[in-house]
C-alpha cells in the first residue's frame, strides 16, 4: 500500500532498503508511538479523571476545569478529585499523577519506586514516569523544529552559494567560515543567561548557527549537480534560474540532508538535555530529562532511580534515532541500490 505512493523506481528502491532494516523500522514505530503518547499525555498521566459521573451528573475534567464548590468541597479553589465521595462512575488515566503534582503520602523526597509512583519521585515528590512522558514532547519538539529551521536555512544558503559559484560563492563562503569559528554552545549559554529561557527562545538561539554545517554539504552537491547534463539541458530550454534551482538541482542534492537528519535530531535531543542539566534550559517546573539528571547528580548517593530512568530514556531514544539514521544512510547509498 505504501509502495504505491512512490512515483519513481529510485524512491521505491530506497524505501525497500530502509524497510529491510527491521531494527530501524521497529525503532521508528516505537518513536512514533511514544511521541503520540507524549503529545496526548494529558489523557495518560493526570490527576484528573477523564470522565466523571458525580451525583447523577456527568463531568469531563480532562477538557474542562471545575472549581471545588462544584463538588461541595471547601478550603480550596480547584477540585480535588481524589477526595470526592459518592462518585457514581469515573475513568482515570493509567498514570494518576500530573508532572507538577507532589505525592504527599510519602515521608520524604525523593522517594523510591512504589506502587503509587512506579519509577519513584524526584526531589519535590513529583512522579518521574509522568515527567519523563511529558518531557519527551519538549525534547522532540525542540529537536525537530531546530532540525527543520537549520536544514531549511542551510539548504537555501548552501544551495545559493553552490548554484551561483564564482565571486558570490567565494565571499559568501568566507562569511560562513567566520561564523563557524564562533563558540556556539558557550554563546548560547551566555544569551540564555541574559534572557528568560523558553522553548521558543531556545529554538531560535540554537538555529542561529546550526545551519552552517549542512550548508557545506549542500553547497558541494550544488557545485557538482549544476554541471550535470539535466541542469545544462534545462538552461538551454530557457528554464528560469528559480525553476532550475528548486525543480532540477535541489531534488538531486537532498542526499546529505536526508542522511544526516536522524543524527542531527539525536544531537539536538542531547543539546537540550545538556542545557537543562546545566540550568540554562527550560524554565522550572517544566518537565525535562536534563533537569532530572541534574537532580540525580545532587542526590546520587540516596536516589539511584533519579539517574537510572532518565538515563535509560535518553539512551534508548538516541539509540533508536541512530538505528534509523543507519538505515537512512544505507537507503541513500548508491552502492547498495
Amino acid at each position: 500500500m505504501i509502495e504505491k505512493l512512490f512515483k519513481n523506481d529510485l524512491s521505491l528502491k530506497r524505501y525497500r532498503v530502509f524497510k529491510s532494516n527491521k531494527r530501524a523500522v521497529i525503532s521508528l514505530l516505537v518513536l512514533l508511538v511514544v511521541m503520540f503518547l507524549s503529545l496526548s499525555a494529558e489523557y495518560w498521566a493526570n490527576s484528573k479523571p477523564l470522565i466523571l459521573k458525580y451525583k447523577g451528573s456527568w463531568y469531563f475534567p480532562i477538557t474542562k476545569s471545575y472549581v471545588a464548590k462544584d463538588f461541595g468541597q471547601k478550603g480550596a479553589i480547584l477540585a480535588d478529585y481524589r477526595k470526592l465521595k459518592e462518585v457514581d462512575f469515573a475513568i482515570w488515566p493509567l498514570i494518576l499523577w500530573d508532572p507538577f503534582e507532589s505525592n504527599k503520602k510519602v515521608a520524604s523526597y525523593p522517594a523510591p519506586p512504589s506502587f503509587d509512583n512506579l519509577l519513584g519521585t524526584d526531589d519535590r515528590g513529583r512522579d518521574i514516569l509522568s515527567r519523563l512522558l511529558y518531557g519527551f514532547r519538549y525534547s522532540m519538539t525542540y529537536a525537530l523544529v531546530v532540525w527543520i529551521i537549520t536544514f531549511l536555512v542551510g539548504t537555501l544558503v548552501g544551495g545559493f552559494m553552490g548554484f551561483h559559484g564564482g565571486k558570490i560563492d567565494f565571499y559568501a563562503q568566507r562569511v560562513v567560515e567566520i561564523l563557524s569559528t564562533v563558540p556556539q554552545f558557550f554563546l548560547l549559554i551566555i544569551i540564555i543567561s541574559v534572557f528568560k529561557p523558553s522553548l521558543s527562545l531556545l529554538i531560535i538561539i540554537s538555529s542561529i548557527f546550526g545551519w552552517i554545517s549542512i550548508s557545506y554539504y549542500v553547497r558541494g552537491e550544488f557545485l557538482k549537480n549544476r554541471r550535470q547534463d539535466y541542469a545544462q539541458a534545462a538552461t538551454a530550454l530557457g528554464a528560469s534560474q528559480v525553476r532550475i534551482f528548486f525543480c532540477h538541482i535541489l531534488p538531486n542534492s537532498l542526499s546529505p540532508i536526508i542522511t544526516f537528519s536522524p543524527f542531527v535530531i539525536a544531537g539536538n535531543v542531547v543539546a537540550l538535555a545538556s542545557l537543562d542539566y546545566l540550568g540554562f534550559g527550560l524554565t522550572p517546573p517544566t518537565p525535562s530529562w536534563g533537569e532530572l539528571l541534574s537532580q540525580a547528580q545532587k542526590n546520587i548517593s540516596i536516589a539511584w532511580w533519579l539517574a537510572l530512568f532518565p538515563s535509560l530514556s535518553l539512551f534508548f531514544t538516541l539509540t533508536m534515532l541512530s538505528l534509523i539514521g543507519e538505515a537512512v544512510r544505507d537507503a541513500m547509498d548508491p552502492k547498495i541500490l
